[in-house]
C-alpha cells in the first residue's frame, strides 16, 4: 500500500480526495488543481503542488471544516464526477473510431517518464514526452499501460558551485509523499518476477502510478533478498557505465515483460520508445519460440504487433554493447532462443560493424514492423542512419516513418490562458476540441487580454525566480554575489528570452556570447533593454556540456550584464512550468540537424511565446512566418556554421524581434506583438499536441499492431539464424 494511508483522517464527505492525489489526472484538470489549490493555498505553494504532501500536511481541523462547507462540496463534487469519468476507457475517440479492437491494452515501454516533478524518475525530454503520451491516451481511451523503472534516487539534483561548475547531488526520494502503491503477487511477496542478470537471479518488484486511465508499472530491485549489488540496479537514472546501463535495459526490457504477464496483463501492441526497451521484443520472441513457434515465425508475430520510436540522431544516444558486456550480463539467455550466443549479438547488428556489439536501436528496427522518427526531418536523418539495414535501397525508400512530437495541452497550457480561450471554445473545451480550424478562434481574443494574461504570467516567473534564489540562499549562506544570478534583478518590463534544455554542446547554450560586448550593448540599451534566462542540466559525464553551461553562469555574475542574464538551478518539470509560461521569447539554438524534434518550444508557443530557432526538428514543421523567427540554413564547419547562427540570431533580435516587441499603442499593447503571440497558440494548438500525436500513432501504428497486419510487411535484413529450425543452436 502507498504510505498516502497515513494522512490525516479524512471526513467521509471527502474521503475521495484520497484517491485523487494517488491518480495524476488532476495534474491536467483545471477545476481539480483549484480544489486542491482552495485546500491551504500556501502550502500548496510549498509542496510544490504534490497533493499526497498536501493532505499529509494540513490540519484535520482545516479539513473538517472544507467537508462542511458548501462551495468547497459544490466544487469536490464535480471534480469528482470528472474523474470517475476519466478512469474509464469508454466512451471516448479511440472506442469510437476503432469499435473492432476490444480492451487489450498498448503496451508502452520507456527507460523514463515526466509526469510530474514530485516522481523525479527523467532527465529531460524523453521522459517528459513519455508522460504527455501517456496523459493523451488517456484523454483519448486507449486501453494503455506504461512499464518503466523506478529510480529510486531519480537522476540527480543539480548545483552550481561559485565557480560556476555543475555538481551532482543525490536527489531526496520519498516515497511517502508520491502517488505509487507498491504491488504484490498472491503470496503478499513483492517479489513479482526473477531475471537471470549478470550471473545471479535478481528479484523484481513493481509499483503502481495512475494517470487518468492509464497504468504505469515501475520496476524496481530494491529487495532484501537481492544482492547489495543487484539492489543498485533501480536507484539511479542513467548512472553508471555500461555494465550498469546494460543491466537496466535488460531489466526493463525482459523483467518488464514478465511482470506484465504475471500481472495479468496481456497487451495487444506493444510500443518501444528509445531503444533501451529493445529487450522487451526479444523476450517476446523467446515467448513464442519456448511455446513451440519456428524462430522465423515467432519473430514475424513479434514485429507484427510491435511499434519502435527513435528520438535522436546524434550517435551517443543510440546504445552499444560489446560482446563481452552481453556475455556477462545475459549469460545463456540465447539458449532459449534455440540460437548460439553470436546469433543472438546479430540481432542487434549494424551494418557495417563487424565487431559483433549489439546495437539496441539496431535490434528494435529488426523487430518493430512500425518504425518512426519524431519529426519529418527526423524521420529523413534515421532512413538515412539505417538504410543499411536495407542493402541497395535508396534512403527515400527505407520503411521508417515519422510522427512528430507534441506536448500535453491541458499539462502546459497556463490555466489563465485556458480560461481567456474560455470565451472563443466554451466551458471545458480542452477535453473535446479536435477539429484543427476551431484554432483560428484566438485571432477573436481580445488583445488586451492575452497581453495583461502574459504580463500576469511573466511577473510570476520573475517572482518564483526571487523566491528560488532566496531559499537557496537561505539553506546554502552562498555569498550575496551569487544571488544576483539567479535573477533577483529581473524586472518585468524588459524584453525577456528563455533557454532551458540539457546543456549539450551542440544545443549551443552560449553561443549569444561569442560576442560578449555586441550582447551587452543588447541586454543595456537605455530603451529597450533585454533580459536572458537560462535553465538546464548537462549530463553528469558530460564535462564539456558542463563546461558551456559554466559559461553561461560566469555571465550571471559578469557586472557587464547589469544583471540582465540569469541562471535557475535545478531544471525539472515545475520550473519548466514558469520558464515557457512567463517569458517573452524562446530561444532554441541546435546544430541542425542534431535535435530530433524538441518540444520546449511547443511549450512556449501554447502560452503565446514565438520562438527564435535554428530550422531543425519540429520548428522545420511548425514555422509559419508569423510565429516565430528561424535562422537560415547555412553550410560549412562547425565552427563556420557557429559564427553565421551568432550573426542571424542577433540580426533577428535588433532589427525584428526587440523593435516589434517595444512598439506599443497608445494602450500600452504592442498590437503586432499580440498577433504573433496568437498564432504561436494557433499553430501550436493546431499541429502539435500530444492529442494529436496520439491520434496519429493510433491511427497509423496502434490499430494495424492491435489487429497483428502483416500486409505490406517489409522488413530489414535479418540474421540468417531466423530461417533456421529451432531446436538447435545455429552456428
Amino acid at each position: 500500500m502507498s504510505d498516502i494511508a497515513k494522512i490525516h483522517y479524512l471526513p467521509a464527505r471527502i474521503e475521495g480526495l484520497r484517491d485523487l492525489a494517488l491518480n495524476l489526472w488532476w495534474r491536467w484538470d483545471r477545476d481539480a488543481r483549484t480544489l486542491l489549490r482552495v485546500i491551504d493555498p500556501a502550502l500548496w505553494s510549498a509542496t510544490r503542488h504534490n497533493p499526497v504532501a498536501l493532505l499529509k500536511q494540513t490540519e484535520p481541523a482545516r479539513l473538517a471544516f472544507l467537508s462542511e462547507n458548501e462551495e468547497f462540496l459544490a466544487g469536490y463534487d464535480q471534480v469528482m464526477t470528472s474523474f470517475h469519468a476519466a478512469r474509464e476507457t469508454g466512451g471516448r475517440w479511440f472506442g469510437e473510431a476503432f469499435p473492432d479492437l476490444g480492451e487489450r491494452p498498448v503496451a508502452y515501454f520507456c527507460a523514463e517518464f515526466g509526469l510530474h516533478n514530485s516522481i523525479p524518475i527523467y532527465s529531460g525530454g524523453l521522459g517528459v514526452l513519455a508522460g504527455d503520451h501517456c496523459k493523451s491516451a488517456s484523454d483519448l481511451g486507449i486501453p494503455f499501460v506504461g512499464v518503466g523503472l523506478l529510480y529510486s534516487r531519480g537522476y540527480f539534483d543539480q548545483r552550481v558551485n561559485l565557480d560556476g561548475w555543475q555538481e551532482n547531488a543525490a536527489v531526496e526520494f520519498d516515497h511517502a509523499n508520491m502517488p505509487l502503491e507498491r504491488l504484490a503477487g498472491p503470496d503478499g511477496s513483492y517479489r513479482l518476477t526473477t531475471l537471470r542478470c549478470g550471473g545471479r537471479d535478481v528479484s523484481i518488484g513493481a509499483w503502481r502510478l495512475l494517470a487518468g486511465s492509464t497504468r504505469l508499472c515501475l520496476l524496481d530491485t530494491d529487495l532484501e533478498e537481492n544482492h547489495p549489488d543487484d539492489r543498485e540496479l533501480t536507484y539511479t537514472l542513467y548512472g553508471g557505465g555500461g555494465e550498469y546501463r546494460l543491466k537496466q535495459e535488460w531489466l526493463l526490457g525482459v523483467g518488464g515483460v514478465r511482470i506484465l504477464r504475471n500481472l495479468g496483463v496481456d497487451p495487444g501492441a506493444w510500443h518501444a520508445n528509445e531503444g533501451h526497451a529493445s529487450f522487451m521484443m526479444v523476450e517476446r520472441v523467446r515467448e513464442a519460440v519456448a511455446a513451440g513457434t519456428p524462430l522465423g515465425e515467432a519473430v514475424a508475430q513479434v514485429r507484427a504487433r510491435t511499434i519502435f520510436t527513435t528520438h535522436t540522431p546524434v550517435p551517443a544516444g543510440h546504445d552499444v554493447f560489446s560482446p563481452d558486456l552481453m556475455q556477462a550480463v545475459c549469460g545463456d539467455y540465447h539458449e532459449g532462443l534455440g540460437i548460439d550466443e553470436p546469433s543472438f549479438r546479430a540481432i542487434g547488428a549494424h551494418a557495417g560493424d563487424t565487431s559483433g556489439a549489439f546495437h539496441m536501436t539496431g535490434a528494435a528496427i529488426r523487430l518493430a514492423r512500425h518504425v518512426n522518427g519524431v519529426s519529418r526531418l527526423h524521420g529523413d536523418v534515421s532512413q538515412e542512419i539505417w538504410k543499411g539495414m536495407w542493402p541497395g535501397r535508396e534512403a527515400s525508400h527505407v520503411p521508417i516513418g515519422s510522427v512528430t512530437n507534441g506536448v500535453h495541452l491541458g499539462s502546459w497550457m497556463s490555466h489563465h490562458f485556458m480560461g481567456c480561450l474560455d470565451q472563443a471554445f466554451g466551458p471545458r473545451w480542452e477535453s473535446v476540441l479536435q477539429e484543427p480550424d476551431a484554432w483560428d478562434r484566438v485571432e477573436d481574443l481580445s488583445d488586451e487580454d492575452v497581453w495583461r494574461i502574459h504580463g500576469r504570467l511573466k511577473t510570476a516567473l520573475l517572482a518564483f525566480c526571487r523566491e528560488q534564489a532566496r531559499r537557496r540562499w537561505t539553506v546554502l549562506g552562498r555569498e550575496a554575489s551569487h544571488l544576483v544570478g539567479a535573477g533577483i534583478f529581473l524586472s518585468p518590463e524588459p524584453l525577456t528570452i528563455g533557454f532551458a534544455r540539457r546543456f549539450a554542446t551542440y544545443k549551443r547554450g552560449d553561443l549569444l556570447f561569442r560576442d560578449e560586448e555586441r550582447l551587452r550593448l543588447l541586454l543595456t540599451h537605455s530603451s529597450r533593454p533585454v533580459q536572458l534566462v537560462f535553465a538546464g542540466k548537462a549530463h553528469p559525464a558530460d564535462d564539456e556540456g558542463k563546461r558551456v553551461l559554466q559559461r553561461v553562469w560566469h555571465a550571471t555574475r559578469d557586472p557587464r550584464f547589469a544583471g540582465r542574464v540569469a541562471f535557475v538551478e535545478d531544471y525539472d518539470l515545475h520550473v519548466a512550468h514558469r520558464l515557457v509560461q512567463g517569458v517573452d521569447v524562446w530561444l532554441n539554438l541546435p546544430r541542425v540537424p542534431k535535435e530530433a524534434s524538441g518540444t520546449s518550444g511547443m511549450k512556449a508557443a501554447l502560452n503565446g511565446v514565438p520562438q527564435i530557432s535554428t530550422v531543425d526538428g519540429w520548428w522545420a514543421e511548425g514555422f509559419a512566418g508569423d510565429n516565430g523567427w528561424a535562422l537560415p540554413l547555412v553550410d560549412g564547419s562547425p565552427e563556420e556554421v557557429d559564427a553565421a547562427d551568432h550573426r542571424a540570431v542577433f540580426e533577428i533580435l535588433e532589427r525584428e524581434v526587440v523593435p516589434m516587441y517595444y512598439e506599443r499603442d497608445r494602450d500600452g499593447v504592442p498590437r503586432e506583438w499580440v498577433r504573433w503571440m496568437k498564432q504561436s497558440i494557433i499553430v501550436a494548438g493546431r499541429f502539435f499536441t500530444t492529442g494529436r500525436m496520439v491520434r496519429d500513432y493510433a491511427n497509423r501504428y496502434y490499430a494495424p499492431a492491435l489487429r497483428g497486419e502483416r500486409d505490406g510487411d517489409d522488413p530489414p535484413i535479418m540474421p540468417e539464424f531466423v530461417a533456421e529450425p529451432v531446436g538447435r543452436p545455429v552456428g
